[in-house]
């Protein structure tokens, strides 16, 4: 019952001929890490297309501790763009706490998180707010081709989003980042997440609500570096995978009783030989591999076991998310 009437409230919103003075109806999130090379190409697409939906709108900016001049091409942009927030975070804090801190800031009744690369392309938004004005809670921008990543991070990609599906939940929508449309029933449930450790896809699709997907086609940075190496999108992996299941401490006690139940069987085999056969003395090989596979069986499971400490550890900790230094 709880749900329906959150869902009854929020096409209530959207609908409604009249809105209180000052109320926003669309939130960009634009999380920043040295993006000053691309910023003033982002504003130059995408005001252009918030301005079409004839919705009232601000544009959400996160500076996450750069190193070069994104605060003051962001502040330029400011003196022209008063619908212009720039949140200037103490710190770089990594990408999903940004992502947080947008979202926390964001007023309006729908909130759009986007990169500033423009590899989501700003045009799909006015599709994404129809989509939105007709009853979704949540619209997906679902990748069709991502002919523009390299072979690798397209495989592994893939394999990320099979791997997840089959071990946690939520299940992630397959090629669907952060680029999306929510509710701001949706975004309301969001800010509820406590969480330290943040995987910001998971979060975005733990609250559920009706979602429509709108695919298109990914496109290379507009200009800059990329500040995602392969190293960083494993531990975004990692903290996806055990942020929102336990199967891996499972799968790891019945990989030891398999070893186990192995273990007595060859036990009762040696036994045998030795009654029928007398007694043998194998061979050294044989014994070391023995040690060394069960060494490192041992290894690999105390470092999953150390994966979910260390995030119990951050958790109890309960250091904030992100500290902002100031808010122009």
């Amino acid at each position: 019952m709880a749900r329906a009437a959150v869902r009854t409230t929020a096409k209530s919103s959207r609908k409604a001929p009249g809105k209180p003075a000052g109320e926003i109806d669309l939130s960009l999130v634009v999380p920043c890490f040295n993006e000053a090379a691309v910023l003033d190409v982002f504003f130059a697409r995408v005001v252009p297309v918030l301005q079409a939906t004839g919705l009232t709108f601000e544009i959400v900016c996160v500076n996450d501790g750069s190193k070069d001049a994104t605060l003051p091409v962001l502040s330029a942009h400011k003196k022209h763009l008063p619908n212009l927030v720039i949140i200037d975070l103490a710190r770089n804090f990594g990408k999903e706490a940004a992502l947080t801190a947008g979202v926390d800031h964001a007023r309006g009744r729908a909130v759009i998180p986007i990169d500033a690369d423009l590899q989501d392309p700003p045009e799909l938004i006015g599709e994404m707010v129809k989509r939105w004005q007709g009853g979704a809670e949540v619209v997906l921008a679902q990748r069709a081709d991502r002919s523009a990543d390299s072979f690798l991070k397209r495989v592994s990609a893939g394999a990320f989003y099979r791997m997840h599906n089959k071990m946690a939940q939520p299940q992630l929508p397959h090629n669907v980042g952060d680029f999306r449309l929510m509710d701001r029933a949706v975004v309301d449930v969001v800010k509820q997440l406590p969480e330290r450790q943040r995987f910001m896809k998971g979060l975005f699709s733990w609250p559920g609500f009706s979602a429509e997907i709108v695919p298109y086609v990914r496109a290379e940075r507009a200009a800059g570096q990329t500040a995602w190496s392969y190293w960083r999108l494993w531990n975004l992996a990692l903290d996806g995978i055990t942020g929102f299941t336990t199967l891996p401490l499972r799968l790891w006690s019945y990989l030891g009783l398999a070893v186990f139940a192995g273990a007595l069987l060859y036990a009762a085999f040696i036994i045998l030989r030795v009654a029928f056969f007398g007694v043998d003395v194998p061979g050294f090989a044989s014994l070391l591999v023995a040690v060394l596979v069960l060494g490192g069986l041992q290894m690999i499971g105390i470092g999953i076991l150390g994966e979910y400490i260390g995030r119990i550890q951050n958790e109890v900790k309960g250091r904030p998310i992100y500290v902002v230094r100031k808010i122009y």
